[in-house]
């Protein structure tokens, strides 16, 4: 069977910071076809569930995409890894900055991707 979503681990949430734990399990429909011999999980998926749990812990944050900034994709996030996503809503700016990191087998932080996402409402 596939899967459209990760698998929530865990969640912590305090006001506009969020750190949630996924598996980004290999039988996702987001690694197929991205790389016949190469599965990894595309910088657009990423996007999504930045902006997808972000919209569902953050009620006050408006769910219009306007745009990206200083977004960077710097070590690729492979089948059944466990990822944290990382979310601050700054609601001054209308920003959503994430990130998605793990930990090494040597316990050291990876940083998978971050950025920053403009939100807001269409007038």
């Amino acid at each position: 069977m596939n899967r459209k979503s990760p698998t929530l681990l865990s969640s912590h949430i305090v006001d506009h910071h969020a750190v949630i734990t996924l598996c980004a399990d290999h039988q996702l429909d987001d690694f197929k076809g991205h790389f016949s011999t190469f599965a990894l999980l595309p910088g657009v998926s990423q996007i999504d569930w930045a902006v997808h749990f972000a919209t569902l812990y953050f009620s006050d944050m408006p769910t219009e995409f306007k745009g990206m900034d200083v977004v960077k994709f710097q070590q690729p996030i492979l089948p059944n890894t466990i990822i944290t996503l990382t979310l601050d809503w700054v609601i001054d700016k209308q920003k959503l900055h994430f990130s998605f990191s793990s930990l090494t087998p040597e316990n050291e932080k990876n940083i998978h991707s971050s950025g920053k996402i403009t939100m807001g409402i269409t007038a």
